[in-house]
């Protein structure tokens, strides 16, 4: 079994090379390894039943430039120090990744909920959002402008990027608490996203359950399936068309612009090699079965490309593809609960 687990890990190394060297192609790094703390504070919580949250607050930067200051919360049960349970073993994480026009402060509840069954729970702003918007329409201009001048991609792999250096931090600066060999991630829809092509990237990541983000981009284009896509984030598209020439949103620019702010996301990055590429980590997708924006239909191949690799590496049991029935682009409590209970089962056990 061990030689099927080593082969399920080693067979997509190219494409987390590839996926890598993107991210690297449109940013200068900064010439400290992975991370730099900027800024940091600490205050607590006490809760109804007597125990009390610990939160701290962190600025991290991960590239040079506005955008490289990322804020990330970090919330966990506080441990007396004369508590035996102090002296026990590490706990496991779990990162939580917001969607589109939120916030990390919009998962808080889930995140205290989390942390209270003694995960440490991690939150960070995704890039212009939250802290790191200068104005309600900074998301979208910086999509138009990723467009135009393809200097950034943040879209998807700029997040991406810094997840990569938020696991640095983790792994770097919190090993007196966190159990590096247990870290998970989840997210919602633009969240779910960053989480699937995060776990992809790096197996530090050791268990997902990424939430109505994993679709098959291609797929989409191909089948005339992107509208509802292509309406959640309208400006680029419509900044394309009018570049492009033409008087509406159709197949060639929606592929254009996906080339452009995603390089390879229609093609060696999509869920066809980046799905089972996870494996054999645990994987839970979770979508809602009428989704139009990620089309359940499209990843049909993917789903069964997954399914074979988990077999062949004898941990089926270790992959589940869920789609919550009548369900349009919505997270559900079902979603929730079963995202939870997968990190559970998965990180804390044993």
């Amino acid at each position: 079994m061990a030689d099927e687990i080593s082969d399920a890990r080693e067979g997509y190394d190219w494409l987390r090379e590839e996926f890598v060297n993107v991210l690297r192609s449109r940013r200068r790094p900064l010439d400290a390894p992975g991370f730099l703390e900027a800024s940091w504070q600490e205050s607590s919580q006490r809760l109804p039943d007597g125990r009390t949250l610990l939160y701290q607050d962190v600025e991290l930067v991960t590239e040079e430039g506005e955008q490289g200051r990322m804020p990330v919360t970090i919330v966990s049960l506080l441990i007396p120090e004369n508590n035996e349970q102090q002296h026990q073993q590490k706990r496991a994480a779990v990162i939580l990744l917001h969607s589109t026009n939120k916030s990390k402060e919009a998962l808080l509840e889930k995140q205290k909920e989390i942390a209270c069954l003694g995960f440490v729970a991690i939150t960070c702003d995704n890039r212009y959002h939250g802290a790191r918007a200068s104005s309600p329409s900074a998301y979208s201009d910086a999509l138009v402008r990723a467009w135009r001048t393809g200097q950034e991609m943040p879209f998807l792999f700029d997040p991406v990027w810094d997840v990569l250096r938020l696991l640095d931090y983790l792994t770097a600066a919190h090993t007196d608490i966190i159990d590096c060999s247990g870290i998970g991630i989840t997210g919602v829809s633009l969240g779910g996203m960053v989480a699937w092509l995060a776990a992809m990237v790096d197996p530090r990541i050791a268990a997902a359950a990424p939430m109505i983000g994993v679709q098959c981009f291609k797929w989409a284009v191909d089948n005339n399936c992107f509208h509802a896509r292509v309406a959640s984030i309208p400006h680029a598209f419509n900044a394309a068309a009018a570049d492009m020439g033409k008087s509406e949103v159709d197949a060639q620019v929606v592929t254009a612009v996906w080339n452009r702010i995603t390089p390879g996301l229609l093609h060696q990055f999509g869920p066809r090699n980046s799905l089972p590429a996870i494996c054999p980590r645990p994987l839970l997708i979770l979508n809602g079965e009428s989704d139009p924006r990620c089309p359940v239909e499209g990843l049909r191949e993917a789903v069964r490309r997954t399914e074979e690799a988990y077999s062949r590496a004898r941990v089926p049991h270790r992959f589940e593809f869920y789609a919550d029935g009548g369900v349009g682009h919505e997270v559900t409590d079902a979603m929730w609960d079963k995202a939870i209970t997968w990190m559970q089962t998965h990180l804390l056990a044993g």
